[in-house]
C-alpha cells in the first residue's frame, strides 16, 4: 500500500498539468462553445518556445515560461480571429474539423523542427522530497504543482463566478442574442476565453515537460486525459476538473507502475474515463443552436457509368505503366481512399462524427495478418475475416453513440481508438513487437500478389477493391437505408417520429464503415511481408483522416479520391518528392491548413466543385441525368386511402420536468375521422400533451392507449409505426433533401431487411397510395424534385403535414399547423384537414392558437390551462365556457371575451 501511495503522490505533477489543461479547456468551450482538440498542440507549442528560450537564447527561467505562455496565448487569439469567428454559424462538424486541421499544422510544424526525437528539459522547480510517512515522501515540484492548479483554480472561480467579465461569459453561454443586446460582445468574450485558455495549456505543457520529456506526439496526445478532466467537470466548474485532473494523474501514474505487463493500460485509464462518464450522463453537451446550422451537402450517391468505366481503364493503365514507387504510391491513395470513403458513409451520411476509423482499418489489418501469420490462410480469406470481424467491433463503438451525438461522440470514439492503438497495436506480445507480423506474400487465389514482387497486381486489386466499396456506399445512398441515414444525420426527433430506428441506423453506419475502413487497412498493411501496426494505424492518422475526407467532399462519393492524395506516402507525397528537396515532408503541413482553408472557405469539397464543374464542361450528360431523376419522380394517379381505424386514448397524463408540473391529469380521446381541438394559453401544456403521447416526453402517470393497447413503454419511433403521427411547431424537415426524399423517407416500408440487401443492391424508390394521395391534396408535383430550404414558408408548412400523413397514420397530431399562414392559405389548410379525417379516416389531434380556424374545425374542443383540463364540448359549448373565458382573457365581461375569441 506504501508503494502505491508512493507512486501516486509522484503522478500528482501529471494530475496538475490535466487540472490545468482542462481549465483551459472549459473556459473556451464556455466562452465559445468550441471543443477544442487542438489544446495539446497549443501547450505543446508554448513548451517548444520556453525551451528554446531557456537554452538557445539562455533567458532566466521566469522570463522563459512567460514568453512560452504569451506564445499559446497569441496562438488561442489568432485561432479565434482568423477562424473560428468565421465558423461561428457553422456545424458542429465544420467547428470539430477546424480544431483538428489546427492541431495537425501545430504538430506539423514542431515535427518539421524537431522531428520525432525525444528533448530532455532540464527541472527548474526545486528537486527535493517532504518526508510524509516511512517512506512516503511528496516531491517539492509536485507540491509546487499542485499549488499552482490550486491558485489558479481559486482565482478562476472567483472571476466566472463575481466579476462582470464572468456574468458576460455566463450570459452569452445560455443566450447570445440576449446578451448582445445588453452590451456583451461574444466575439470579444470568445477572444479572451480563448487567450486565457491557451495559456493555461501552455503553463500546463512548460510545468509537466520536465517529468515526461518533450516529445510532439506525447504532448499532443495530453489533451485526451485533459478532456476526461473537462467532461467530468461538466465543462463548467473549475473546482471539480481540479480534483478530477488530480486523480486521474495519479491513478495513472499508480497503475502505470503496477500493470508494466499490461502495455497501454496506464494510458487508456482516461480514455475509459471518458466513455464511462459519456455512457452515464447519456446526454450531449449543451451546444448552442445546432439544430439550425447547416451541415455539408450530401450527394446523390449515383454511379456514371460512362465516366467511370473511362477512368477506372485509365488508372488500371496508369498502375501498370508506372515505376514500382509511384504503384506503391497509388496503392496507399486507394487504401486511404477507402478508410476516408467509410467517413463519407458514416460522417457525411450518418451524421456520426468518429475519429476511430484508422483505428477500425488497423483492427481488420490485425485479424488478417494473425490469420495469415498464424493460420498460414490465404489472402482472400484473411480479407474476408478482417472485415467481418472488424464489423462488431463498429457495432460496439457505436454503442455510445446511441446515447451520445456530436462533439462528444467524437470524444468517445477517439477515446476508444487510441485506447486500442495503446493496448493491441503497441502490443509486441500481440503485433510481433520490433519485426512486426509476418505474413510473406500474399496469394488471391493462388495468383501471387506482393505488392513488392508484383506491384501493378497489387495496385489493381486494390482499385477492384475500391471500385466495390464505393458501389456499395452508393447503392445504400440511393436506397431506404441512406434516406434513414440522411433524417438522422439531420433531425433524429424527426427521423424517430417518421418510425425510424435511431439506433438501429447509427449501429448500421458504424457496422458498414468499420467493415469498409478494414478493407483499406488490410490494403495498406498487406503492402509489406511485415506489418507494423504502432506507426500506421495511429489516432493522429485517424484524426488527419476526417480532415481528409472534408477537404475531398464529406457528402461524396468522389470526395475520398481527392482526400486521399494528401494521405501519407499517397500520390500527393510522391508528386512533392518529385520536387528537388525535401517537399514530401511538408505533406502534413499542407494537409493541416487545407483543412482549415476549406472549413472556412468550401465546407463541401472538392467533389462538388468537380461536380459543378462537370455539369458546365458536360451539359449532355447533365442534362440526361435530370432527364433520368425527372422520369423518376413521375407521379402516377392514386387510389383513394383508408388508413386503418383506431381510437386513441389519453388517461389522467401527467408530465413533469425535474419539480415542474406541466401536464397534470388530463384525460381525453380521439376517434377515427374526428378532428379534435386541443387548445389552451401559451404554456398551458398543449405541446406537452403531444411530446407525451408520441413519445419525445416521458409520462410521470397515466395512459397512452391505442386501440385498446397500452403505448406507454413505447418509444417514439414503436408509436409512429403503431400509427401514431405528428407535426411539429418548428416543422422539422429535412431542409437539405428534396420535397420527394422527405415524403419517401416517410413512406418507405420498416424493413430491417433492406439495410443488408441493399449493400448489394438499392430498393428502387416507389410512391406508396398514401403518399401520391399527399402529393395530389397538398400540391406539390411540382416541387418534389426542389429542395426543402428553397420553398416558400407556406409551401414548407404543407410537406411538413404531407410528411406526416405519408405513413398513413391512424392518429395525427398537429402541433400549430397554421401558424404563420395567411386567412386564404388557413382556410385551404383548414380543408385538408377534414378531408384526411372525413376521406382517409384519420383521428386528428389539432393544436392551434387561431380560434376561428379551431372553431370552424374541430368537431369537438378540449381546453387546458396550467396544464390541467377545464373544458370539453363542441365549439359552441366552449365558446361559452366561463372557465375558459377566464383562462384566455382574465374575467373581464363576456362580451368582450367574446369577441377577443372571434377575432
Amino acid at each position: 500500500m506504501e508503494e502505491v501511495l508512493r507512486f501516486a503522490l509522484i503522478g500528482l505533477g501529471l494530475g496538475a498539468m490535466y487540472s490545468l489543461a482542462s481549465q483551459g479547456l472549459v473556459l473556451i468551450y464556455r466562452g465559445s462553445g468550441v471543443l477544442n482538440f487542438a489544446q495539446g498542440a497549443v501547450g505543446m507549442l508554448g513548451a517548444y518556445v520556453y525551451y528554446e528560450a531557456r537554452t538557445t537564447f539562455e533567458l532566466p527561467f521566469l522570463v522563459s515560461a512567460l514568453i512560452g505562455i504569451a506564445a499559446s496565448g497569441i496562438v488561442g487569439v489568432l485561432v479565434q480571429v482568423v477562424i473560428m469567428r468565421r465558423l461561428k454559424n457553422a456545424s458542429p462538424l465544420a467547428r470539430i474539423v477546424a480544431t483538428l486541421g489546427i492541431l495537425l499544422t501545430l504538430q506539423s510544424l514542431a515535427v518539421l523542427k524537431y522531428g520525432g526525437r525525444t528533448t530532455f528539459v532540464t527541472p527548474e522547480l526545486p528537486q527535493g522530497v517532504i518526508p510524509l510517512s516511512g517512506s512516503i515522501v511528496l516531491p517539492w515540484d509536485r507540491l509546487i504543482m499542485v499549488v499552482i492548479a490550486v491558485v489558479l483554480t481559486v482565482i478562476l472561480w472567483a472571476v466566472y463566478k463575481y466579476s462582470r467579465f464572468g456574468l458576460g461569459t455566463s450570459a452569452v453561454a445560455e443566450n447570445e442574442l440576449a446578451a448582445s443586446t445588453l452590451g456583451w460582445s461574444s466575439d470579444r468574450i470568445a477572444m479572451i476565453n480563448w487567450a486565457v485558455g491557451s495559456a493555461l495549456a501552455g503553463l500546463a505543457a512548460i510545468l509537466v515537460s520536465p517529468i515526461i520529456t518533450l516529445q510532439v506526439s506525447v504532448m499532443t496526445n495530453l489533451v485526451l486525459a485533459a478532456m476526461a478532466t473537462a467532461l467530468i467537470a461538466g465543462f463548467r466548474s473549475f473546482p471539480i476538473a481540479l480534483v478530477a485532473g488530480l486523480v486521474i494523474g495519479m491513478m495513472q501514474t499508480a497503475v502505470g507502475r503496477f500493470s508494466a505487463d499490461i502495455p497501454g493500460l496506464a494510458d487508456s485509464l482516461p480514455l475509459v474515463a471518458i466513455v464511462i462518464i459519456l455512457l452515464v450522463r447519456g446526454k450531449s453537451l449543451p451546444l448552442r443552436d445546432y439544430i439550425f446550422q447547416k451541415l455539408p451537402l450530401v450527394g446523390s450517391g449515383r454511379i456514371r457509368w460512362r465516366i467511370v468505366v473511362p477512368v477506372l481503364v485509365a488508372a488500371a493503365i496508369l498502375i501498370i505503366a508506372v515505376p514500382p514507387r509511384w504503384q506503391d504510391a497509388l496503392t496507399i491513395t486507394i487504401a486511404a481512399a477507402m478508410i476516408t470513403l467509410s467517413i463519407v458513409l458514416l460522417t457525411g451520411y450518418a451524421g456520426q462524427i468518429s475519429l476511430a476509423q484508422f483505428a477500425m482499418a488497423g483492427f481488420g489489418a490485425f485479424i488478417a495478418g494473425r490469420m495469415v501469420s498464424i493460420w498460414h490462410v490465404s489472402f482472400e480469406v484473411a480479407l474476408i475475416s478482417g472485415i467481418l470481424a472488424t464489423i462488431p467491433v463498429g457495432i460496439l463503438i457505436a454503442l455510445p453513440a446511441v446515447r451520445t451525438r456530436g462533439i462528444t461522440l467524437a470524444v468517445v470514439t477517439l477515446g476508444l481508438g487510441t485506447t486500442l492503438e495503446f493496448m493491441v497495436f503497441n502490443s509486441d506480445f500481440l503485433t510481433g513487437g520490433f519485426f512486426g507480423t509476418q505474413i510473406g506474400q500474399p496469394r488471391l487465389f493462388g495468383l501471387n500478389i506482393s505488392a513488392i514482387v508484383h506491384p501493378e497486381r497489387y495496385g489493381l486489386v486494390a482499385l477492384g477493391l475500391l471500385l466495390l466499396m464505393t458501389l456499395v456506399v452508393g447503392n445504400i445512398r440511393r436506397g431506404r437505408s441512406g434516406r434513414k441515414l440522411i433524417a438522422v444525420r439531420t433531425n433524429e426527433r424527426a427521423a424517430a417520429a417518421l418510425g425510424i430506428s435511431i439506433t438501429s441506423a447509427k449501429l448500421y453506419a458504424f457496422g458498414v464503415a468499420a467493415g469498409i475502413a478494414a478493407c483499406g487497412g488490410i490494403i495498406l498493411a498487406f503492402r509489406s511481408e511485415s506489418i507494423v501496426f504502432g506507426s500506421t494505424f495511429t489516432s493522429f492518422n485517424s484524426i488527419s483522416a476526417v480532415g481528409w475526407a472534408m477537404i475531398g467532399g464529406i457528402g461524396f462519393l468522389l470526395g475520398p479520391l481527392f482526400g486521399a492524395t494528401l494521405a501519407p506516402g499517397s500520390i500527393g507525397a510522391a508528386l512533392l518528392n518529385a520536387i528537388p528537396g525535401e517537399f514530401s515532408t511538408f505533406l502534413p503541413l499542407v494537409s493541416g491548413v487545407l483543412i482549415i482553408f476549406f472549413v472556412i472557405q468550401n465546407q463541401n469539397g472538392v467533389a462538388k466543385e468537380m461536380s459543378t464543374l462537370f455539369k458546365g464542361l458536360l451539359p449532355k450528360l447533365a442534362r440526361d441525368a435530370k432527364a433520368h431523376s425527372s422520369r423518376e419522380l413521375m407521379v402516377p394517379n392514386a387510389a383513394p386511402v383508408r388508413v386503418s381505424q383506431k381510437v386513441l386514448e389519453v388517461r389522467n397524463l401527467t408530465v413533469r420536468y425535474g419539480g415542474t408540473v406541466a401536464v397534470e391529469g388530463v384525460t381525453l380521446t380521439v376517434r377515427p375521422g374526428q378532428v379534435l381541438g386541443l387548445i389552451g394559453p401559451n404554456g398551458a401544456g398543449k405541446t406537452s400533451i403531444i411530446d407525451a403521447i408520441t413519445g419525445f416526453a416521458p409520462q410521470t402517470e397515466g395512459d397512452v392507449i391505442l386501440d385498446g393497447v397500452k403505448m406507454n413503454d413505447l418509444s417514439a419511433m414503436r408509436r409512429a409505426r403503431a400509427g401514431v403521427s405528428r407535426s411539429f411547431q418548428s416543422l422539422e424537415l429535412f431542409e437539405d433533401c428534396t420535397v420527394l426524399d422527405n415524403l419517401l423517407t416517410a413512406a418507405d416500408p420498416f424493413e430491417s431487411g433492406s439495410y443488408f440487401l441493399e449493400i448489394f443492391r438499392p430498393s428502387k424508390p416507389r410512391l406508396s397510395p398514401a403518399t401520391i394521395e399527399a402529393i395530389r391534396e397538398f400540391d406539390l408535383a411540382d416541387e418534389l424534385d426542389t429542395v426543402v430550404e428553397n420553398l416558400p414558408y407556406g409551401k414548407r408548412r404543407l410537406v411538413a403535414l404531407a410528411r406526416a400523413v405519408a405513413i398513413e397514420p391512424s392518429i395525427l397530431l398537429l402541433d400549430e399547423p397554421a401558424a404563420g399562414l395567411g386567412d386564404v392559405e388557413s382556410a385551404e389548410l383548414a380543408e385538408m384537414v377534414r378531408k384526411l379525417a372525413k376521406n382517409w379516416g384519420i383521428g386528428v389531434l389539432l393544436v392551434e392558437h387561431d380560434m376561428n380556424f379551431v372553431m370552424g374545425l374541430c368537431d369537438e374542443i378540449v381546453v387546458v390551462d396550467f396544464g390541467k383540463k377545464i373544458a370539453e364540448g363542441s365549439p359552441a359549448e366552449v365558446r361559452g365556457d366561463s372557465l375558459v373565458l377566464e383562462a384566455y382573457l382574465g374575467a373581464p365581461s363576456s362580451e368582450e371575451i367574446t369577441e377577443g375569441m372571434n377575432r
